[in-house]
């Protein structure tokens, strides 16, 4: 049977995945946002890493579990709407796209101050106008399209931060730049713990802002082509990837010169080695992070998109957020996205030196109210799953039912440290009014339109449509729960 309705199209393989997965957490948080957590924790942050990674980690598991199941565009909104109920969906839907926003913003922030390293005198505002009507343009393509330029941009990181590692090794075992390169610098500048042991736990609230963009992961299993075999791939090369690009590089980066010299005037990459003397890398690494910068942008724009999407299906959204272009993308979110980046430009028009770190906080609390609801999706929906089912589940999360409840509890605390800083506390303050906000929108939205569910009238037009036979299955496992 055939349709003349436009829909979600399967154009993302895997490769596609892991590096849009890539493209998301490999941005502002590593190349810019590490200065702020350096400041805050000093070379301790290395620990910080480890540890938040491996809480994210157990996020992505529980919600590859799920997505391996019922693989839908809207993702973990949908399924937090099945195993929690129609609030906790539109909630945690909600404060996804408005994560994607925050974060967005933050890396055309991110971009500015990079460009400064070239261009000081050039207003910033200038170059993000220019990057946010790009990048949104290329985002109108299809899928394939928004794919293939992700995967460049993202290799084009990944390829950048192993050649920095082995040249900052290099610089470190031979010596090239003097007596103030050395390992020691990890631990002679008032130790590992410098900021004692409130420093260590404060980094946390700055850290994990870093990882923000990872659960990207679940919101493209509507679009791969096998969801099954990309999302665990994905989800799996997360521990090698936190070990290389965050713990390794910083390890190298604060080697190479005192943690006590990383500021927020730009890149600590960047400027680390313009203080060693060493211009060309300090030039080659500046574009570097550019590209970093839009490579993430870009896949926040997709993301931000199809969460909305997957919201205007169960009617959680306006229903003009279901448009979609002859080539099945979803074009409406992306012009909305489009727009509350250009917020962004004018943020940075009017308020230049104070917009990344409240920004940036923000996001912290959106990202962490994200991984904690897609935690308790996947307890919930595993705690009533009868064993006979769970012992067939194709990607089950491990440490069940023990390691969810540490992250649990671990989500829980960080959201806590938001409130221990001024610095962050904006961001505690922002998130319980943008909660607020949601619930007085929910229950207005339920008054006038009835209970909050999935539009008949859009039954079969999501990429849930697409999905094979064997995928219906799985999904049927999973609704047998409820």
């Amino acid at each position: 049977m055939t349709t003349d309705t436009p829909t979600l199209s399967r154009g993302l393989k895997s490769r596609h995945i892991r590096f849009i997965a890539l493209g998301s957490a490999i941005g502002t948080g590593l190349f810019y946002g590490s200065s702020e957590s350096i400041k805050v924790g000093g070379p301790a942050v290395l620990l910080t890493y480890l540890i938040g990674g491996a809480a994210v980690f157990l996020v992505l598991r529980s919600l590859g579990e799920m997505a391996v199941h019922r693989p839908c565009a809207g993702s973990f909104g949908e399924y937090a709407t099945k195993y929690l109920g129609p609030f906790a969906g539109f909630s945690t839907g909600w404060t996804y796209a408005f994560e994607m926003v925050i974060v967005c913003l933050a890396d055309i922030t991110a971009l500015g101050v990079y460009m400064g390293f070239w261009f000081p005198d050039v207003p910033r505002w200038i170059w993000l106008l220019a990057a946010v009507l790009v990048i949104g343009a290329l985002n109108l393509f299809s899928v394939k399209v928004f794919g293939e330029l992700e995967f460049w941009l993202s290799l084009v990181k990944i390829a950048a931060i192993i050649a920095m590692i082995i040249a900052g090794l290099a610089i470190l075992v031979f010596g090239l730049s003097g007596d103030q390169v050395g390992v020691s610098n990890l631990w002679s500048h008032g130790g590992f713990f410098p900021k004692g042991a409130q420093g260590f736990v404060m980094s946390f609230a700055v850290v994990m802002f870093a990882f923000g963009g990872t659960e990207i992961i679940g919101v493209t299993a509507g679009e791969a082509e096998e969801p099954d075999r990309a999302i665990p791939s994905a989800v799996n090369s997360i521990p090698v990837r936190i070990v290389l690009f965050y713990v390794l590089t910083l390890a190298v980066i604060m080697s190479l010169n005192s943690w006590t010299k990383v500021d927020s005037a730009g890149s600590p990459f960047v400027e680390i080695f313009a203080g060693l003397g060493v211009k060309f890398a300090a030039t080659l690494l500046n574009l570097i992070v550019i590209v970093a910068a839009l490579s993430a942008i870009n896949s926040d724009i997709f993301a931000a998109g199809r969460i909305m999407y997957g919201m205007a299906e169960r009617r959680q959204a306006p229903a003009v957020m279901r448009r979609l272009s002859r080539n099945g993308v979803p074009w409406m979110t992306v012009l909305i996205m489009i727009v509350a980046l250009l917020v962004g430009v004018l943020l940075n028009y009017l308020i230049p030196q104070k917009v990344f770190l409240i920004i940036s906080s923000i996001a912290t609390f959106a990202t962490v109210w994200v991984w904690l609801m897609i935690l308790l999706t996947q307890f919930n929906a595993r705690r009533k799953m009868p064993r006979s089912e769970s012992d067939t589940l194709r990607y089950p999360a491990p440490f069940w039912p023990y390691g969810q409840i540490v992250a649990i509890v671990f989500m829980v605390g960080v959201l806590v440290l938001l409130g221990f800083s001024a610095g962050t506390r904006v961001a505690l303050l922002v998130g319980v009014v943008w909660l607020a906000l949601l619930g007085v929108a929910y229950a207005v939205g339920t008054r006038r339109n009835g209970a909050v569910g999935p539009d008949p009238a859009a039954s079969g037009t999501a990429a849930s449509g697409h999905a094979t036979a064997d995928h219906e299955d799985q999904a049927a496992a999973y609704q047998r729960l409820g």
